[in-house]
């Protein structure tokens, strides 16, 4: 069953990997690994890619509570459908919300300082590691539809694994992307971040979708409800 979770995660990861570049490009290109030799820089790099798995990891499993809470009251499916229903909303109308968002300008704003702290500082082993897990706190569209996909597993353990596999989709691509940096024009990034709408969207119907109950294996499998919580099984008998 957790390898459900494992393959839709990492799904994710590939498939919205190229939203990243965009995203996290800039920080992955000004990794201080220009002056490291070939294989210090490929540790680096590495390391810095384990430190973004590490933090997607550490957000399933503090949502993953939350997940688990409906699973037991049997919500689990509502909850798929509401997520769904928020990511299309704010995907379509977020320009038109002006709601206050100085806490979380405010939030990014201190991140993003002390990760030029860190980019400016003496290097250790570790600083590449939490210069990756600190990154992958920052405020990003693509990892809050992987949140909603990982909440939706409805426990704490499978929540975390569904996390850090989508971390692991996101990996080969921005490994590329740190290595081969001087090659990828900011225009190429640009035109992908354009794609990720797109994306979301698709993601936010199959969470409406999985909600519906339509007995669809893996898409919206039948979901029972258990003295245990809300079991889903892949066809309607």
């Amino acid at each position: 069953m957790i390898w459900q979770f494992v393959i839709a995660g990492f799904s994710i990861g590939i498939l919205g990997s190229f939203h990243c570049v965009g995203m996290c490009g800039p920080i992955a290109l000004a990794l201080p690994v220009a002056d490291a030799g070939k294989w210090k820089r490929l540790l680096f790099i590495s390391l810095y890619n384990i430190g973004r798995v590490m933090a997607y990891a550490t957000l399933g499993a503090i949502f993953g509570i939350l997940g688990k809470q409906f699973f037991i009251g049997g919500y689990q499916r509502f909850l798929s459908i509401a997520l769904g229903v928020l990511i299309l909303f704010f995907l379509l109308f977020s320009k038109y919300l002006n709601g206050n968002k100085s806490f979380l300008n405010n939030y990014t704003l201190k991140l993003k300082q002390f990760l030029g702290k860190l980019l400016r500082s003496d290097k250790q082993f570790y600083t590449y590691i939490l210069i990756g897990f600190l990154n992958g706190f920052l405020p990003c569209g693509l990892v809050y539809v992987a949140i909603a996909g990982a909440v939706a597993t409805g426990s704490i353990l499978n929540s975390a694994v569904f996390m850090a596999a989508f971390g692991l989709g996101t990996f080969p691509i921005m490994f590329m992307v740190t290595v081969l940096g001087k090659y990828i024009s900011l225009q190429w990034r640009n035109q992908m971040r354009k794609a990720v709408p797109v994306f979301i969207g698709v993601m936010a119907v199959l969470l409406i979708l999985r909600g519906l109950n339509l007995g669809i294996p893996y898409i919206s499998p039948e979901m029972k409800a258990t003295p245990a919580g809300t079991h889903s099984c892949c066809h309607k008998d």
